[in-house]
């Protein structure tokens, strides 16, 4: 295990602050945190953010002390490190600032549009919650942006688009891990948050079954030729595995991360029957199921499957 420790060198809130990381394994470092007695919620997508006061217990506890150049370089140099630009994406003002765009309509000062800013509060909330490492505020932001494209280059309707996004950002609002029920808890919530919204005619009654729907369906990502809609959110929740190796990679880590708590031949059971299970979409009606997401993402989802694959066997 390589976890790396900067001096306290970092102000914020009246202290200063190090930063604990690890070039190899995002599962090591969650394991090393919280056996060290640093809360979930000091994860800041690739490292923690640790007080002055502990930089010592922690070197004593296993942390390699490094200066702030050679940590900064390692973790760039790993397929962990997560860039600035995307780092912004997924900050609250902007995640907030992209639920609203999806209420154009709606008046500043209505009671309508306080509705949904408290929506929007929640949902962000939700995604930051400190137990997620790849199901968090990143992955919101990267299905929105995949959205926002493939809805481009498939010519999609504006209406079922616009399904799509406030669909995915109910998909995993909640998340512990267990699927189908995370779903339907994620539906159940989409019903409770949308429909007073509906009484107030921001939406149709229709629109708020149709986005739980479509949150259920992220269950199996096995959407009907016939479901436009169903379409754009399983193949831009399936995005990633369509990536170029290190963020593949990434993912992976950021998996194995979140689920710290399975030991790892049970993980590796687990992981298994799930990438088989996407190779069989694959190989049956498609893991993709529009054109502009096959011919972007499918030859690439399928090598990043079979070699993550053949890596755990």
């Amino acid at each position: 295990m390589t976890v790396l420790l900067d001096p306290p060198a970092w102000p914020a809130h009246g202290r200063l602050w190090s930063h604990l990381v690890s070039d190899e394994s995002l599962h090591e470092l969650r394991t090393f945190a919280r056996a060290a007695g640093i809360p979930d919620r000091a994860f800041d997508l690739d490292h923690y953010d640790v007080p002055e006061d502990r930089h010592d217990d922690l070197v004593a506890a296993g942390a390699t002390p490094v200066d702030g150049g050679e940590l900064a370089r390692r973790l760039a140099a790993s397929h962990l490190r997560v860039p600035g630009h995307e780092r912004r994406r997924a900050r609250r003002p902007a995640l907030r600032a992209r639920w609203e765009a999806l209420w154009p309509d709606v008046g500043d000062r209505s009671a309508p549009a306080a509705g949904i800013a408290v929506v929007g509060e929640d949902l962000v909330d939700r995604w930051r919650e400190p137990h997620r490492v790849y199901h968090g505020r990143l992955h919101l932001a990267d299905v929105l942006d995949a959205l926002d494209l493939l809805a481009s280059q498939s010519g999609a309707p504006g209406r079922e688009a616009w399904l799509a996004a406030v669909a995915l950002w109910f998909h995993d609002a909640v998340h512990d891990g267990a699927t189908p029920d995370d779903e339907e808890r994620s539906a159940a919530l989409a019903g409770s948050h949308l429909g007073p919204l509906a009484q107030h005619g921001v939406l149709p009654d229709r629109d708020v079954a149709e986005v739980g729907r479509l949150v259920r369906m992220t269950a199996g990502h096995d959407p009907d030729a016939d479901d436009p809609a169903g379409r754009l959110v399983s193949d831009v929740d399936l995005a990633v595995l369509g990536g170029d190796p290190g963020r593949y990679a990434r993912y992976v880590a950021q998996v194995r991360a979140e689920y710290g708590d399975v030991g790892d031949a049970d993980f590796r059971a687990g992981r298994g029957a799930v990438l088989e299970q996407l190779l069989t979409l694959h190989t049956g009606p498609g893991l993709y199921r529009t054109p502009a997401a096959r011919h972007r993402w499918a030859d690439a989802a399928e090598r990043n499957l079979r070699a993550e694959l053949a890596r755990l066997r």
